[in-house]
């Protein structure tokens, strides 16, 4: 089997992954959402999230109920359109550290789906 993945840095992001990830850290919903197509869809704990309201929602409950902070750990390109990136959350959840990777789909500049799994 033949792995087709390319390891690379934080900086060598697609620029609306970095946009994503760093609203995302900051807790900044509506900038998160800005990288998001209008029929994005978002799955995280075994949950679906489908569309620019729902994942607002989302987003506004997964950054007010825990503190936490994030370190990258790695990145690497799946596909022309997709990529993963690989960070490790810090802080007062159930466990405390987590390895998490966020799986990117992107069209036309934009996210339009992102799976996040440990």
């Amino acid at each position: 089997m033949t792995d087709n993945t390319t390891p690379f840095a934080a900086t060598d992001l697609p620029d609306v992954v970095k946009r994503y990830l760093t609203a995302h850290n900051e807790h900044d919903v509506k900038a998160a959402s800005a990288a998001l197509t209008p029929d994005a869809t978002v799955v995280d704990d075994g949950r679906t999230y489908e569309g620019i309201p729902a994942i607002e929602r989302w987003l506004g409950r997964a950054v007010s109920e825990y503190t936490y902070t994030t370190t990258f750990l790695g990145a690497e390109q799946d596909g022309p359109d997709r990529c993963t990136v690989t960070q490790r959350l810090e802080g007062n959840f159930p466990g405390g550290i987590v390895d998490l990777r966020y799986r990117f789909t992107l069209d036309q500049g934009l996210i339009s789906h992102l799976i996040i799994a440990p």
